[in-house]
Parts: structure tokens; C-alpha cells; sequence
């Protein structure tokens, strides 16, 4: 794992994308960091990374576009089935390096805070809490970028994809406001969801029994649910997207709350799309 590591974060600064996503990534936290604190003389740098929140829509598919979309489209890949180490440690070494870029810029983000605390008081436990929750909501969003990388042999596709995944999952918390919260469309937008969630187990495990049984079971555990107590599905929808929202958790970050359900909340994140594309490529592998 660890040449894997030291080879994909070596290529990202023999060619110009670690030090263009580290430059744009601190222009703009320095552009913030100016307007906010500096020229309105406020002392919260929360508020310096909940207005570059944005910045993972637009640098992340940048970074992780390439991770293995490259190697399917030069067959290097086929080197990597071949080599004795497991796909779960190349993974892991792929996705190590690519966080390593984006650590090195939260290194030097780490350096603000003190900055401002030369020209004044600072509470260093809600800036520093922002800043750990920033890393998380990074390292979540470049996760779904490798998964998404996996996914095809064109770095272009895979960048658009993880542009639109990421954008959505931003605006997510707006959207939820216009979806419909009655309890029959709630009902038939879970019905579809079950039947897309035994597609995936079948797609990656090609196991019919297991992928059928779970569908039965959780379709039947759903309509004896909803015929039972339709009430139950009254909004369960906007309820549902609400708490899975990437940025909602950020949020309680830079209110200067560490909530230790949402550092596990995007280490679960973090391991899912991990799990998964270790489950794609191993499907590509054995195809």
C-alpha cells in the first residue's frame, strides 16, 4: 500500500494538479479570509470555510478524476490486478494520496487562526473545531470522487459526475424544501429506493437469493408499515435527506459544537464509497 500511496502522490506533483488545487484552493481561503476577517474585522474564522464550502464542487472532481479513470483507460489497471497486493490496500493507497494533497493545504489553513488571534481575542476551540470538520467534509467528498473514478475510463465523465454528486449533495439542504412530504409519495419514493438498493447488492455480489430476500423483506416490512400507520410517512422524506446532509453536519462544526455522531457520520461516508469501489473494481477485475 505503501508504494501505491508514495506513487499516486508523487504523480500528483510531477504534474502541475497537486499545486494547482493547493494555489486555488489557498487563493481563495485567503480571498475569504481577507473580506471576512481582515477588511470587517470579525474574529470568527468559521465563517472563512462555511463561505468556501462551494470550493469542493468545483476542486475535487479536479483532484480525483484521474485516480482510476486513467489506469482503465491506459490498461495500467490490468497491472494492478496482477500485482500480490489486494485491491482494498490499493485502494486505500490511492485514496491516502490524493487526502495527503488536500491535508497539505488544511496544514497551511491551520496557520489563519493564529494569524488572527496577533490582532485579538479568537475562540480557537470553535476555529479549530471548523477546521476539523472541514477535513472531514473533504476527506467524504473525495471518496465519492474515487468511487466515481471507478465508474469509468473517462476522466472527463468521471469529473462532470462528481461535479453534479457533489453540487447536489450542497444544495441538498434547499432542495428538501421543495420535495413533497405527503405520505403516498413518500411511500412509493422508498419503494423505488429498496429496489435500487437490491440492484446494487446484486450488481456486486451476483447473488439472486440474498438480493431477493432482501428486497421481499424490505418491501413487505414497508407496506405493512405504511398500510398500518401511513402517518409515520408524513414528511419522512425531507426527514431522511436531513439527516443524511453532508453540509448540515459541517454546520454543527462551526457553531462550535463537536458532535462525535457527525465525525462518524462522515467516516461512514468515507468507508461506504471506499467499500464500494473496492466492489467495482473487483467486479472490472474478475470480468
Amino acid at each position: 500500500m505503501l508504494a501505491i500511496f508514495k506513487k499516486e502522490l508523487k504523480s500528483y506533483f510531477t504534474s502541475m494538479t497537486g499545486y494547482v488545487f493547493v494555489a486555488f484552493f489557498l487563493v481563495i481561503v485567503g480571498i475569504y479570509y481577507a473580506v471576512y476577517n481582515l477588511m470587517n474585522m470579525v474574529a470568527n474564522f468559521e465563517y472563512v470555510l462555511s463561505g468556501i464550502s462551494f470550493i469542493f464542487v468545483l476542486l475535487v472532481p479536479i483532484l480525483t478524476m484521474r485516480l482510476m479513470a486513467e489506469d482503465k483507460k491506459q490498461k495500467t489497471d490490468q497491472l494492478l490486478f496482477t500485482s500480490p497486493l489486494s485491491i482494498s490496500k490499493i485502494i486505500s493507497g490511492k485514496y491516502f494520496a490524493v487526502l495527503s494533497v488536500f491535508l497539505i493545504a488544511m496544514v497551511i489553513v491551520c496557520l489563519y487562526p493564529l494569524i488572527l488571534l496577533q490582532f485579538g481575542s479568537l475562540s480557537l476551540k470553535v476555529a479549530y473545531g471548523s477546521i476539523l470538520g472541514f477535513t472531514l467534509l473533504g476527506a467524504a467528498y473525495i471518496s465519492i470522487g474515487l468511487f466515481v473514478s471507478s465508474l469509468t475510463e473517462s476522466q472527463l465523465v468521471a469529473a462532470v459526475v462528481s461535479f453534479v454528486v457533489i453540487l447536489v449533495t450542497v444544495l441538498m439542504d434547499s432542495l428538501v424544501s421543495f420535495l413533497p412530504t405527503d405520505n403516498r409519495t413518500c411511500y412509493l419514493v422508498f419503494f423505488v429506493a429498496i429496489l435500487l438498493i437490491c440492484w446494487l447488492l446484486y450488481s456486486m455480489m451476483h447473488n439472486y437469493v440474498v438480493a431477493l430476500t432482501i428486497g421481499v423483506m424490505g418491501e413487505a416490512a414497508l407496506a405493512v408499515t405504511y398500510f398500518v400507520k401511513p402517518a409515520l410517512f408524513d414528511g419522512l422524506l425531507t426527514k431522511v435527506l436531513g439527516w443524511f446532509s453532508v453540509m448540515a453536519r459541517f454546520d454543527n462544526f462551526t457553531t462550535g459544537i463537536l458532535d462525535l455522531s457527525s465525525v462518524v457520520y462522515y467516516l461512514s461516508v468515507v468507508f461506504i464509497f471506499l467499500f464500494l469501489t473496492v466492489q467495482v473494481i473487483k467486479k472490472h477485475r474478475w470480468n
